[in-house]
């Protein structure tokens, strides 16, 4: 088959690669749509600490059953899905309390295990999901990233009436506004990006630029008290450390952004306690995929109009231009 392979940073090529079979438990897809995330955007700059080379990269993946394992019961060839990309072992204390998206062994499709950036994937069909007719391949294809607002929403126990900031208006703060606002929150966005702000704000956010009057406007606009619920979502070490300040006595940090191995982040200690604020991080999802289909689905979250395809065997040159470009596409996907 064909696939887009990372031989290393800043080296990526389509090439001939085998054909993978499903096992007795497992579907190979024909792959559709898979987006491009800053996630993916790390293992190119050899930035992303889980990664592994050479790799087929790619987990935001939707297409349609091709074949199924002999133990598979549940889908047919020609079923259209998405994939749950965050592997299990299902044994250590993480999978036992529900939280396998921290799974000790943990296994990605796309970082350490190919990914969906080939004519074909195979997947444990637990973490397959059915996608309505409505909705095209790239759409479906925002699934992940739209579960990723919901789990950190979770975290964050986001609720109506809430006021909630987001650090960051890429890819997943986007997803994040329209998550919050379908809560009922009332959702405040900042970025050092101008145009991307102006997409927040068509998204439905309250906007101001990430500068050194940052804190002042938040302040002014929450009545002096700051934010309910302040979700960090640039991986900037700064940003982190400046949600400890815009917080809410009694509110909810929640760390969404990664960051790079070893990198310390610094609080002033007597704010932990003074502010007895909830601070979480949030990886990944658990259990968010049906909702977030549904939101997809429904036409309650419109994040995927800020796609740009592109063919998947144009992904070289995709990364490359997104590699010194890094904000000129809002949203990236890859079709075949």
């Amino acid at each position: 088959m064909r696939a887009a392979v990372m031989d290393g940073p800043y080296r990526m090529r389509v090439g001939e690669v085998g054909t993978p079979r499903p096992e007795a438990q497992e579907v190979l897809i024909s792959v559709g749509a898979a987006g491009i995330c800053a996630g993916d955007l790390h293992i190119y700059h050899g930035r992303n600490p889980y990664a592994t080379f050479p790799q087929i990269c790619g987990h935001e993946i939707a297409g349609v059953v091709a074949e199924v394992g002999d133990a598979v019961k549940d889908f047919d060839p020609g079923t259209s899905v998405v994939v749950e990309p965050f592997l299990g072992c299902g044994k250590c204390y993480p999978c036992r309390v529900n939280k396998p998206n921290c799974c000790v062994k943990l296994t990605i499709l796309g970082v350490n295990r190919e990914g969906g950036y080939a004519e074909f994937l195979r997947a444990p069909a637990s973490h397959v999901h059915r996608i309505p007719a409505s909705l095209s391949h790239t759409q479906a294809s925002f699934t992940e990233p739209v579960a990723i607002a919901l789990q950190a929403c979770r975290r964050g126990e986001v609720a109506a009436g809430d006021e909630v900031l987001i650090l960051g208006c890429g890819p997943i703060g986007l997803a994040l506004i329209e998550v919050a606002r379908h809560r009922g929150a009332r959702v405040i966005a900042t970025d050092i990006l101008p145009q991307r702000l102006e997409i927040a704000a068509q998204f439905g956010a309250e906007v101001f630029l990430a500068d050194d009057k940052l804190p002042a406007k938040i302040f002014d606009c929450t009545d002096g008290e700051g934010a309910h619920v302040v979700i960090e979502a640039t991986g900037s070490v700064n940003a982190l450390e400046q949600a400890i300040d815009l917080v809410a006595s009694g509110g909810r940090v929640v760390v969404v952004g990664l960051m790079k191995a070893g990198v310390k982040a610094s609080f002033p200690a007597l704010d932990l306690t003074r502010k007895e604020m909830t601070v979480v991080g949030s990886r990944a999802s658990v259990n968010c995929f049906p909702e977030s289909i549904q939101l997809l689905a429904s036409g309650a979250v419109l994040y995927p109009r800020v796609a740009s395809e592109y063919s998947m065997w144009d992904a070289p040159a995709v990364f490359a231009h997104l590699a010194e470009n890094p904000t000129e596409v809002n949203k990236a996907v890859l079709v075949v």
